[in-house]
């Protein structure tokens, strides 16, 4: 990993910092009874305190480099929202160190307000998985950069994903430096190569699929299963946590199937979990066998859906997808 040092060192410590947070918030503010009225203030507070941190940290470590983030802090300046934005300000001084001011809080949140243009930007989702997040179970930070509109590097935080017997993986994937897995909160311990599995044969592979019914047509997904002779139950888990479980081999094959013709994917929710597949010596293409095109704003509007594999059996799969949606 000689190459892109500085951009690993600075995006993993920016993860680190953002997955901290979120933990922190998770454990304190998540409860029952939030779960029950349905309040999303967590993860709102999580959402925009991960965001400011990132970009800090990026802006402090590699100045001038974009952030095209998810979040902006429009509605976090109101007068209704105070107590929240004093949430946020609280986590974010947790990591930054000092007593930063909301003004300047407020303003890293807004970092993250570039445009999806440029020869070279970062792309991030501060939390990627919210329903996850609020069920206690597997959500990302998930940090992209692109080069000359290709993903060059992805970095993955999922907090509550195992990993060398322990609960946290990060997992840093790129052009030219492999795909890696770490401790998520032991930043001292080293990492380890990762690999896609590569099953014998395409019926011995295992799907990965989200929790969340609403984002990948789950119904397909079990045509396209059988299509391909596969009987083993999905691996089912939030976020793009699935891209790192392709990626070290806990399944093979990952869909998110259109659910509606006009629905076009955002480049932060894909930009990471490919990098990280890619590296790790998998395939990822929309469900028509095209590359995703990050060249077009912040979605990616010349792709349907997603397929990343394991790699060998990618063709295999497209077809039977291909087939299913006619």
């Amino acid at each position: 990993m000689a190459e892109r040092q500085a951009e690993i060192r600075a995006g993993v410590e920016a993860v680190r910092a953002a997955a901290r947070i979120c933990v922190d918030v998770q454990k304190r503010l998540v409860t029952a009874d939030t779960l029950e009225k349905k309040d999303k203030s967590p993860v709102t507070v999580a959402d925009f305190a991960s965001q400011a941190v990132v970009c800090a940290l990026l802006a402090r470590a590699l100045p001038g480099d974009a952030v095209v983030g998810e979040e902006d802090a429009a509605d976090l300046r109101t007068d209704d929202n105070a107590t929240l934005r004093a949430a946020v300000v609280e986590r974010v001084a947790s990591q930054l160190g000092g007593s930063p001011g909301e003004a300047e809080v407020l303003d890293a949140i807004d970092l993250g307000g570039a445009a999806a243009e440029g020869e070279r930007y970062w792309t991030l989702d501060p939390i990627d998985g919210t329903k996850g997040f609020l069920r206690g179970e597997q959500y990302a930070v998930a940090l992209g950069l692109l080069e000359g509109g290709e993903v060059t590097l992805g970095i993955l935080g999922c907090p509550n994903l195992p990993f060398a017997g322990g609960t946290g993986a990060l997992f840093v994937g790129g052009r030219g430096v492999g795909a890696q897995g770490y401790s998520l909160a032991d930043a001292a311990a080293g990492g380890v190569s990762i690999h896609v599995a590569e099953p014998p044969s395409v019926a011995e592979a295992r799907f990965c699929e989200s929790v969340e019914s609403g984002h990948s047509d789950q119904g397909q997904s079990q045509e396209i299963a059988r299509r391909l002779g596969i009987t083993a139950e999905p691996y089912r888990i939030d976020s793009q946590c699935k891209y790192g479980a392709v990626a070290r081999g806990d399944a093979s094959i990952y869909l998110r199937l259109p659910t509606r013709k006009d629905y076009r994917e955002k480049i932060w929710d894909h930009a990471a979990g490919k990098a990280v597949v890619e590296a790790a010596g998998g395939r990822v293409t929309d469900v028509d066998g095209r590359d995703l095109d990050f060249t077009h704003g912040r979605q990616l509007e010349r792709n349907r859906g997603i397929i990343a594999t394991s790699g060998p059996i990618h063709d295999q799969v497209l077809a039977a997808v291909r087939a299913t949606l006619g």
